[in-house]
């Protein structure tokens, strides 16, 4: 029977650096709400994936209670979020962020 080896927890964290980098560049570099809101959802994602990794170096419950915790944050922002861009799609006819240059109409 062969023996299981375990991804070293440092592959991890970079897969985790890699997906929070690239959350940052599709927040910075794209000009439309649902990139922007899924970058944002990505960033999320990737501290939770370092949360975990942690948690489970250190073996506390810590940081899966902190994830669940960012989870629900996310949620709650899923539900707002899409709302809004909803509204200011039926609003505007546009996504561009660009296009949206006040909130008064």
């Amino acid at each position: 029977m062969q023996s299981m080896t375990s991804v070293p927890l440092s592959w991890y964290l970079i897969l985790s650096a890699i997906l929070f980098a690239l959350g940052v560049a599709g927040f910075v570099i794209r000009r439309n709400l649902i990139t922007v809101f899924m970058s944002i959802e990505l960033m999320l994602n990737a501290v939770n994936l370092s949360f975990i990794t942690f948690s489970y170096q250190l073996k506390q419950v810590d940081g899966h209670i902190f994830s669940f915790f960012v989870m629900v944050v996310a949620a709650a922002e899923a539900a707002v979020g899409l709302a809004i861009i909803l509204t200011v799609f039926k609003n505007r006819s546009s996504l561009q962020i660009d296009d949206i240059s006040s909130m008064k109409y």
